[in-house]
């Protein structure tokens, strides 16, 4: 198949695609069709093609709409990373999944530059290339002038650009966990886990061809990312915000007729904190990244808030469970039953499964499931599915409660931190 803007461009070309509230301006699929096509062909002249690991290490903008559907355009597996990281952190995860070509913005050179500089001695401008494949990464910029030591990727001439042919195996994405465990891996999602899981969350959430999904979560979570790579499958508009504000958020739900949004715990209770209730648009509230308490849930329920506490990880391309809103104001504690196609079991510590009521970690098998870690052969560990490292239950009728973690790290802000990892910020700190 061809990148799916493509298709989409194709059949609904006057259609809007995206709204950008940095700018209030809204683009068609056409119009972002030409401009995907546009990025890919300069891509391509900095040595973008089939294969190339492209990292990405930029703030949520229009461009990288374009450079996540342009890495499709021109085969190459997308590799996003953190716009906050330091250059340290950057230079482990490029090593981690040997990024070839990475594309930051003015916000991010600095730390992609230290991180490149930290891996290779070589020039570091667009286009730079070693005396073989690998040698060197590369660096473009995605603003629009040149500034600083890596040119932008405007200064760079399109070159035509024949659309390879993506079969469901092939590697669309690598992105790393939030670091339950340690350190973040890199988790391989096919073409088919991508696309199974796109159709399994419009199974459980519902799909109106005019939703319109407000993203305010970073790109390179797979709860920012898949709202922009659903929107030419389902054919419905994203309304892109470049941050997460409570108050302005809540009031862009309202100001461009948002029907959906994701969010995690922490930042739904800010939005309602800010405003009382949200848009009477909205049809959907995915919320997860962290269990939601109960009085958060009480709270939707009282304010006719329509929240759909999920269960997901990285490693399954996104959701897992999701509970519809009736099912959450009843049961509060749970995320609801398994999406189409994706089988849970809970097992005990010999990996055999428990019967309903009894607890035990969570394995999870089914099409949206990761091949792997990129450099790492298997993620089961066992002989069903993908170990989480999570402890749930199910009830009689078939609904999932997430516990904890096999073993605990603490979760804040929707990411889960190390506590070896603060121990030793603490202890390098010169004043402690």
């Amino acid at each position: 198949m061809r990148d799916w803007l493509s298709y989409r461009a194709g059949i609904d070309p006057g259609r809007e695609a995206l709204a950008d509230t940095a700018t209030d301006t809204s683009y068609t699929f056409g119009t972002l069709d030409t401009l995907v096509d546009d990025l890919a062909g300069r891509l391509a002249a900095v040595g973008v093609g089939a294969g190339t690991h492209l990292g990405a290490v930029a703030r949520p903008c229009v461009e990288y709409v374009c450079l996540i559907h342009a890495a499709m355009r021109l085969g190459a597996t997308l590799v996003p990373m953190g716009d906050e990281l330091t250059a340290r952190e950057l230079s482990v995860q490029m090593d981690a999944a040997d990024v070839d070509t990475v594309v930051c913005d003015d916000a991010t050179e600095d730390a992609v530059a230290g991180a490149v500089g930290t891996l290779d001695s070589e020039s570091t401008d667009v286009g730079s290339d070693g005396d073989s494949p690998g040698d060197t990464i590369a660096i473009a910029t995605i603003d629009q002038s040149e500034h600083g030591r890596i040119k932008p990727l405007s200064a760079a001439t399109a070159e035509p650009v024949q659309p390879p042919s993506w079969s469901l195996d092939d590697t669309q994405l690598i992105l790393f966990t939030s670091g339950t465990t340690g350190d973040p891996k890199p988790v391989r999602l096919t073409t088919g886990n991508l696309l199974a899981s796109a159709a399994a969350s419009a199974f459980r959430l519902g799909f109106a061809p005019d939703d319109r999904w407000l993203v305010t979560l970073p790109l390179h979570h797979t709860g920012g990312i898949s709202p922009i790579l659903r929107l030419p499958i389902y054919g419905t508009t994203v309304v892109l915000r470049d941050g997460f504000d409570a108050g302005d958020a809540a009031d862009d739900l309202e100001a461009y007729d948002a029907t959906a949004v994701s969010l995690v715990p922490t930042m739904l209770r800010r939005m309602l904190d800010r405003r009382g209730t949200l848009a009477e648009s909205l049809r959907v509230v995915l919320l997860g990244g962290a269990s939601a308490p109960t009085e958060l849930i009480e709270r939707c329920r009282d304010y006719s808030v329509p929240v759909f506490p999920t269960y997901g990880m990285t490693e399954t391309a996104s959701q897992i469970a999701t509970a519809r809103p009736a099912e959450a104001f009843e049961t509060p504690e749970s995320v609801g039953s398994p999406l189409f196609l994706t089988e849970v079991r809970i097992v005990d510590d010999a990996g055999d499964p428990l019967p309903a009521g009894e607890s035990g970690e969570i394995v999870v098998d089914g099409p949206t499931v990761t091949p792997g870690y990129y450099g790492t052969p298997a993620v089961t560990g066992g002989s069903f599915g993908l170990h989480t490292g999570d402890i749930g239950v199910f009830d009689e009728s078939g609904s999932l409660t997430v516990l904890n973690r096999l073993d605990e790290r603490i979760v804040t802000g929707g990411e889960n931190v190390d506590p070896g990892a603060v121990a030793e910020a603490l202890a390098a700190h010169p004043d402690v």
